[in-house]
């Protein structure tokens, strides 16, 4: 998500941008000074322990970079007066709701993954005024290994693929989700943001448009129950966010996501 901000915000906007080599948001200090030495109009956090599973097992490093480090950013900014953005997901939510979920629902995380990112959440919504916090969901674009790619890899190889069948979500593709990010910035009053492409769908039928996209539609997808992947993280059966906050503010809403596998193929293949 990091990379893809900085190349669509760069052509109309300034931007430092620091890896996690270059700036440890666990350090206080250094952020605390990085902040201070920029004094930035506004600040953008897009670092996290993302490995749902791995963060199962450790915990405390997951709180560490997940909710310390947010709040140390919004420590920081708290004295310079300037607002921050946290980007946060979906899995701060239990997914027991049947209709998608907006801004405003209960929050109730499954994993440590979703309750560290929570966390940050409320470190940022307790320390300023001035922020906005961004949920996205199932994220996709390059730099990074994700779903997406993964069943493009698989389907070369053209063996039958095991997928959960009872989990529901909106994708977000990462060119789009930074654009929308941009509008937030500029236009969008402080607070929470749901920011998804549009459309819902299964991991049956995204992993079934995602192998036909890819020219693989006659790899066999075989149904099964997250019960059955016995991974250390339980999942939200339910990520289905609403953007209800951007159509009440009159701000554009992402494409579909099937159009967002296409462009993202397309980038796959020239980079293959």
């Amino acid at each position: 998500m990091a990379r893809a901000l900085a190349e669509v915000l760069t052509p109309r906007h300034e931007i430092l941008a620091a890896s996690h080599r270059e700036l440890d948001i666990t350090d206080g200090k250094a952020i605390a000074h990085a902040i201070e030495m920029a004094h930035p109009d506004a600040v953008v956090n897009a670092a996290a322990f993302t490995d749902v599973d791995a963060c199962e097992s450790q915990p405390e490093l997951a709180f560490r970079v997940n909710a310390e480090g947010p709040r140390n950013i919004a420590f920081a900014c708290k004295r310079l007066c300037i607002p921050m953005m946290h980007i946060s997901t979906d899995y701060v939510f239990d997914g027991e709701k049947s209709e998608p979920y907006i801004e405003e629902d209960e929050a109730r995380p499954l994993s440590v993954y979703g309750r560290s990112k929570l966390q940050g959440e409320r470190e940022v919504r307790e320390n300023l005024q001035r922020f906005w916090i961004v949920r996205v969901c199932s994220v996709f674009g390059p730099y990074r290994k994700n779903f997406v790619s993964l069943m493009v890899e698989l389907g070369r190889r053209g063996q039958p693929l095991q997928i959960v069948k009872d989990q529901r979500f909106a994708p977000t593709y990462t060119f789009d989700a930074a654009l929308g990010i941009e509008r937030i910035l500029e236009r969008g009053s402080h607070g929470i943001y749901h920011l998804t492409n549009q459309g819902f769908t299964t991991r049956i039928d995204y992993t079934r448009e995602i192998l036909r996209q890819a020219g693989f539609a006659s790899v066999r997808v075989n149904p099964i129950t997250s019960e059955e992947t016995k991974r250390p993280a339980l999942r939200p059966a339910n990520s289905q966010l609403e953007n209800a906050r951007l159509k009440r503010e009159g701000l554009p809403l992402l494409p579909t996501w099937q159009d967002a596998i296409r462009r993202y193929l397309i980038q796959l293949n020239a980079n293959s």
